[in-house]
């Protein structure tokens, strides 16, 4: 288990970067704790994988280190990092059986037959795939041997960190839950350090204890689920944590007021003068229809999704989405809508902006 400190770390493609859009990865500096689960989270494209191999040593950085317990180990290999990592698609030893699979880290490094044995049928146990452990893992299902590669990552207790490359990708859905329960299981039981790559909100949300929101080769948010939902400190974070998003309007901020195409929109904190693009954030859970006050919207369409409504309307000319209740009856006489004033968020050239309370 390692706290794992990114000094000054930036990683371009191009030989020679120029400027900071040259950079698919852009300057870090973050220290994440020993013993959490992190989950790096955001569309393709974002860095996320990029960021993934340079911890592991598979991909050595433009520019910064990378330190495991304060050690420099940024010109290290994978092996004398002492990680385990998981790959999007399985690896695995077609002619050995499962069993022999996920025995083989342990074997490689001389540990005890007896521990290996008794390990090995801990992790079976675990992936689910206890039957199957005599079996050569030729023939096997692609999501079956995702297991083994997953388990085979798991087996080792000693590694400083546990790295996931999008692992659960080929799998069931009824199996990525099972597993991903498992990941917390482990995580809980022997306390290594994890961090986890995906684009899935809802494996990001469930998996970490803190979720690193990776937008433009940036991280724009570490935090957890319950921070990235009530605070978005940048509106990619609002617009990507949430089913539907968070809701972002462009207006005038003045003092403790929003204006929206000339009406007035109530904020809970005032603001001085604020310089470049303003918009204000509110997700769908605080926005409410009513019959004649606030804000006009079209309403184009109602969703219901079983445990509530998602209404699809228009606000001079840009999509918003409104969460009601299931029970509750949406007329063609509602035509406003007004927000939780406490709700509502305010943001400079995207990124989160702090008032005082009015």
């Amino acid at each position: 288990m390692a706290k794992i400190t990114l000094d000054n770390l930036a990683h371009a493609y191009y030989p020679n970067p120029k400027s900071e859009d040259d950079f698919a990865l852009k300057e870090l500096n973050h220290v994440w704790s020993d013993g959490e689960a992190y989950a790096l989270l955001g569309s393709s494209g974002c860095g996320k994988s990029t960021l993934l191999n340079i911890i592991s040593g598979l991909l050595h950085p433009s520019q910064g280190r990378i330190l495991f317990d304060d050690k420099d180990v940024t010109q290290s290999s994978t092996a004398d990092r002492n990680i385990a990592q998981v790959f999007q698609f399985p690896v695995v030893y077609d002619t050995m059986t499962v069993r022999a699979n996920l025995a083989f880290p342990l074997k490689n490094r001389g540990a005890d037959p007896q521990y290996i044995a008794q390990r090995v049928q801990q992790i079976g146990a675990m992936i689910g795939m206890e039957a199957e452990l005599d079996k050569r893992a030729r023939g096997l299902t692609a999501d079956a041997k995702q297991k083994i590669s997953l388990g085979r990552g798991m087996v080792r207790e000693d590694v400083n960190a546990l790295l996931f490359d999008e692992p659960l990708t080929v799998i069931d859905p009824h199996m990525k839950w099972e597993l991903r329960t498992q990941l917390k299981s482990l995580h809980h039981e022997f306390g290594h350090t994890m961090i986890y790559v995906t684009h899935d909100q809802t494996e990001a949300l469930t998996f970490a204890d803190k979720v690193v929101v990776m937008f433009d080769g940036r991280v724009v948010q570490i935090g957890t689920p319950e921070e990235l939902f009530d605070k978005p400190q940048h509106t990619f974070v609002g617009y990507f944590i949430g089913s539907p998003g968070m809701n972002v309007i462009p207006a005038t901020i003045s003092g403790n007021n929003a204006v929206v195409h000339g009406i007035d929109v109530p904020l809970a904190n005032g603001y001085g003068a604020l310089e470049g693009k303003t918009e204000i954030g509110v997700r769908p859970e605080f926005v409410t229809l009513t019959q004649g006050d606030g804000l006009p919207v079209k309403v184009r369409r109602v969703e219901d999704v079983g445990r509530h409504k998602i209404v699809r309307a228009e606000l001079f000319g840009n999509d918003i989405n409104i969460l009601a209740n299931e029970d509750q009856s949406i007329s063609p006489d509602m035509t406003h809508i007004t927000f939780d004033t406490s709700r509502v968020n305010v943001y400079v050239n995207d990124w989160l902006k702090s008032g005082e309370v009015a």
